[in-house]
């Protein structure tokens, strides 16, 4: 295998690892931050119907469920029956999408200060074969997991946390739960959401 080749692999590998990490966002009612400073109790909304039997089904609403618990439980939050007045309702969507990326690889290994010199091969004529980048196309799922929560006495939307993470092809249960427990400790690492500065 020669040197470029190995190179590209390795390049590969690497854009692999960096892609599978999890984006995650948040966004809230300015105007609730003060009121969501003071819940403390929470019941779960009914499971939202959805066509995408790989998400709306009972098992992926038990590992979410699961890891959202843990972590409000770790922070004293305190679960109840949706008839038992809770301060806040938590509900949940997710979505599967499949996704195409393209990446252009140059395979020339050289020293940045001149991108025509070969270290072992010596100076590489413009369009020689040193120089052919490589384009890669991989088609992927994209996994999003939607995190709501609505005041129980206005029954409005004032906060919502999302993530997104790319899917593995061999994804059993512990793997699922791994990726669902991460997704929900980075979103609710940013609730209840901090007063903004004056």
């Amino acid at each position: 295998m020669s040197l470029s080749s190995r190179l590209v692999g390795a390049l590969l590998v690497l854009g692999f690892a960096a892609c599978s990490g999890i984006k995650t966002s948040t966004n809230y009612d300015p105007n609730a931050v003060q009121a969501l400073r003071t819940f403390r109790t929470y019941a779960w909304l009914p499971m939202k119907d959805g066509a995408d039997t790989r998400i709306y089904n009972p098992i992926i609403q038990a590992r979410v469920q699961q890891a959202v618990d843990q972590e409000l439980a770790s922070r004293g939050y305190k679960k109840v029956e949706p008839g038992e007045n809770p301060d806040f309702q938590m509900g949940w969507h997710g979505a599967i999408q499949d996704k195409v990326e393209a990446e252009t690889i140059n395979r020339f290994y050289g020293y940045a200060w001149d991108p025509w010199y070969d270290p072992f091969y010596g100076p590489v004529a413009y369009g020689g074969s040193g120089l052919a980048p490589e384009t890669v196309i991989r088609e992927y799922q994209q996994g999003t997991l939607i995190l709501d929560v609505v005041d129980a006495d206005s029954n409005k939307l004032v906060w919502r946390g999302s993530a997104q993470a790319r899917l593995s092809d061999n994804m059993n249960a512990e793997k699922s739960q791994k990726l669902i427990n991460g997704a929900v400790d980075e979103m609710l690492e940013r609730f209840p959401p901090k007063p903004r500065k004056q």
